[in-house]
């Protein structure tokens, strides 16, 4: 269990959705303080109203250069960041403007991490259509972190950390999936499929699932499961263009080699069934889809985004920001809590 010491940077994510009442609405909770102090990251008057709108306790707010001296039995905070005219702000109505303050807040938070101000960041859900209309290049955390930590951490201020070498994970107690390849057109994924990058990728999810596991006591070797990227997993290329066989079985081989305990090419149809999950820690999917669609049809309120391959802690929930439901209290806080959790556990498990 995590104390005081350990500051956990919570950002608002879109302000005209459900992030910034999610946030405010967790840190308070005795399951979320008992995990580390939180540090709600967003424009303090964005905080202020949706507090006033849902009669939310409010924490106090502070500037980013404060974070420093917050005193260790302090209970949370908003630091002050990303700001917009709050007031303007609807909710349910994502713009440019909002979505340059969820970026802001986003940099500001990897760089408080990066820098050792926090221990670990959360973050809430982005509306990647607003980053888009704001002219942000990124399109979305993953890509984002992987450029700016880099820069944050290298010398000289040049990235040291390319998108290549970061891997997306969506895990909860039922599921756990790591992604080859993220936000890119399916008809892309063969393309950029090589066994070199896969094997990587098996070994950055044997050892991210290893470290949760062995924090829950289990000194077991994690499980891994690699999906095939065709129906029947390519049936001895009967149903594909012999993709299992260029770069799905080398990479198992490979990663096998180096000692982890690797099943596949597994049939996407058939490998997420409830015998096949009593037999896998975790799976090494190769696009978007075939990890995302079981992952939150098993677990879509307590599913974490976890980036793998960063020298810190990012956890974020794992749904989007509900326009729907903002600014209304009914939004499930269960992923942000999940999250806060695995966050806590992953920076006391770092060697």
């Amino acid at each position: 269990m995590s104390d005081s010491s350990t500051k956990l940077a919570i950002t608002m994510g879109e302000a005209s959705g459900v992030g910034p009442e999610i946030a405010l609405r967790v840190w308070q909770r005795p399951e979320v303080r008992s995990q580390g102090m939180p540090l709600l990251m967003g424009d303090a008057r964005l905080f202020e109203r949706v507090a006033h709108a849902l009669n939310l306790p409010l924490p106090p707010a502070i500037a980013l250069d404060q974070i420093g001296t917050i005193p260790p039995d302090a209970a949370g905070f908003i630091v002050d960041c990303g700001h917009l005219n709050a007031d303007d702000v609807v909710p349910g109505r994502y713009g440019a403007e909002t979505g340059r303050a969820s970026y802001q807040t986003v940099c500001e938070a990897i760089d408080a991490t990066a820098r050792g101000d926090v221990s670990a960041m959360i973050t809430g859900p982005i509306q990647k259509e607003a980053w888009m209309q704001a002219g942000i290049e990124f399109p979305g955390h993953t890509e984002l972190l992987a450029h700016r930590v880099g820069t944050a951490l290298g010398a000289g201020g040049t990235s040291q950390i390319a998108p290549a070498d970061v891997r997306m994970m969506l895990a909860s107690d039922t599921i756990a999936c790591v992604l080859e390849t993220i936000h890119i057109p399916l008809a892309d994924v063969p393309g950029l499929l090589n066994p070199v990058s896969l094997a990587r990728t098996i070994g950055m999810a044997g050892e991210a699932i290893g470290r949760r596991n062995a924090h829950r006591g289990s000194l077991l070797p994690p499980r891994i499961g690699v999906c095939g990227l065709n129906p029947h997993a390519g049936e001895h290329g009967m149903f594909s263009h012999g993709e299992e066989d260029r770069i799905v079985i080398p990479a198992i081989e490979a990663a096998r080699g180096q000692g982890w305990e690797v099943v596949g090419p597994l049939p996407p149809d058939t490998a997420f069934t409830p015998a096949m999950r009593e037999r896998i820690d975790v799976y090494v999917c190769l696009y978007h889809d075939q990890g995302l669609i079981p992952l939150k049809a098993l677990s879509f309120d307590d599913a974490v985004n976890v980036t793998l391959g960063l020298p810190i802690v990012r956890t974020s929930v794992d749904h989007g920001t509900a326009m729907d439901l903002a600014w209304q209290g009914r939004a499930s806080i269960e992923s942000m809590i999940a999250a806060i959790r695995m966050a806590a556990e992953l920076v006391e498990s770092v060697p």
